[in-house]
């Protein structure tokens, strides 16, 4: 019986539409439209209760320095321009600094790299005269995965260290150009400068 009624075509429900007289509001809204609509609204009212409870409990002697370092610009924090307060000089010694830093870890990450891809050549050349455990393989896979992953690190290292050579010297005074991709004999994607020979006195 239930089959039967299913094959009797069934006619097709409308929505209804917005009468003629209030076709300037638009499309009538539905009651799936209002849930929406209902829920950003009390979504954002909910949004402004708890601004204003935070506003009403908010410490009258809390202090940002973002307070002093901001302003309002349009209705938006700016943050605004900050002054250098060191000299030329004392910049280039804290850049040297860092460059130091920078070339001391760079060193550090080479040695324990040959002494790991030596430790790693000399555990292969020895011939096994026992059975060889799985322990064993999971460590040399280990040891294989921090091997490329200090490789990694190095090859960063290097190019930060490089990367801050050439702005070092960059800040240094003497007039410089930089060449043109047809300038350059072996061009590599990386800027390539030249500095005018200065007559010595």
């Amino acid at each position: 019986m239930s089959s039967l009624r299913n094959a009797v075509p069934r006619p097709a429900h409308k929505e209804r539409s917005q009468p003629q007289a209030r076709k300037r509001f638009g499309l009538l809204e539905k009651h799936k439209d209002y849930v929406i609509r209902a829920k950003a609204y009390h979504q954002k009212e909910d949004i402004k209760k708890k601004l204003k409870q935070k506003a009403a409990f908010k410490n009258p002697d809390e202090f940002y320095f973002k307070m002093i370092n901001s302003k309002t610009v349009d209705g938006v924090h700016r943050p605004k321009e900050e002054i250098n307060k060191y000299s030329a000089e004392e910049l280039m010694i804290m850049k040297t600094q860092d460059i130091g830093y920078v070339f001391q870890k760079w060193q550090s990450e080479k040695n324990k790299i040959d002494k790991l891809t030596a430790s790693l050549q000399c555990t292969e050349e020895q011939p096994s005269r026992r059975h060889v455990y799985f322990a064993e393989d999971r460590k040399m896979d280990r040891s294989y995965r921090d091997l490329e992953a200090r490789k990694s690190r190095a090859k960063d290292l290097e190019k930060l260290y490089m990367d801050m050579s050439m702005q070092k010297e960059l800040q240094k005074k003497g007039r410089k150009r930089k060449l043109r991709e047809d300038e350059i004999l072996n061009p590599n994607g990386k800027p390539v400068y030249k500095w005018k020979a200065d007559r010595k006195r």
